[in-house]
C-alpha cells in the first residue's frame, strides 16, 4: 500500500468559468489556469501520480506545452487512471479537501464526487469531497482564490482483496 498527497492553489480571474471537479459552478470569477484550471481535480492528480511515484501533473500535463491550453483537467485524470492502472495499482481511497470562502460547494459535491470516480474507473463511495472556509484568513479567506488538498491510497492490484 502507498500513501499520496496533492496539493494545488489558483487565484480567481474574470471572464472565465468556476470548474471544480469536471462540475460547472455558477460564480461571478473562475481560476486562472493554463487549462480549465480544476483545481480539485489536479490535487486529485498530484495525490495518485505521487503515491505511484509518477512525479506530478506538470511532468505529464505541462502548462509549457500548447496541447494542455484549456485542457478539460477531468480527461487528464483518466489519463492518471491509465498510468496507475498500467503501474499495477488501484485506488483504495481518495479524500479531498477543497478551502474557499465562496462559493458554497455542497450542492456540486456529489457530481464532483461521481465526476472523479468515473474518470477513474472506481466506485463513487472510494471518493470523498468536502470543503471548508478557512474563516477570512490567508488568499482563500480573503476569497483571492482556491486552495485543495489530497490524499490518497493506493494498493497493488490481484492481492486477494475483496
Amino acid at each position: 500500500m502507498r500513501i499520496g498527497h496533492g496539493y494545488d492553489v489558483h487565484r480567481f480571474a474574470e471572464g472565465r468559468k468556476l470548474i471544480l471537479g469536471g462540475v460547472s459552478i455558477d460564480f461571478e470569477k473562475g481560476l486562472l489556469g493554463h487549462s480549465d484550471a480544476d483545481v480539485l481535480t489536479h490535487a486529485v492528480m498530484d495525490a495518485i501520480l505521487g503515491a505511484c511515484a509518477l512525479g506530478d501533473i506538470g511532468k505529464h500535463f505541462p502548462d509549457t506545452d500548447p496541447a494542455y491550453e484549456g485542457a478539460n483537467s477531468i480527461g487528464l485524470l483518466s489519463r492518471v487512471g491509465e498510468l496507475m492502472r498500467e503501474q499495477g495499482y488501484e485506488l483504495c481511497n481518495l479524500d479531498a479537501t477543497v478551502l474557499c470562502e465562496r462559493p458554497k460547494l455542497r450542492p456540486h459535491i456529489d457530481a464532483m464526487r461521481q465526476n472523479i470516480a468515473d474518470a477513474l474507473q472506481v466506485d463513487r463511495e472510494l471518493v470523498s469531497i468536502k470543503a471548508t472556509t478557512e474563516e477570512g484568513l490567508g488568499f482563500t479567506g480573503e476569497g483571492l482564490g482556491m486552495a485543495v488538498h489530497a490524499v490518497c491510497l493506493v494498493d497493488k492490484e490481484d492481492k486477494g482483496r475483496i
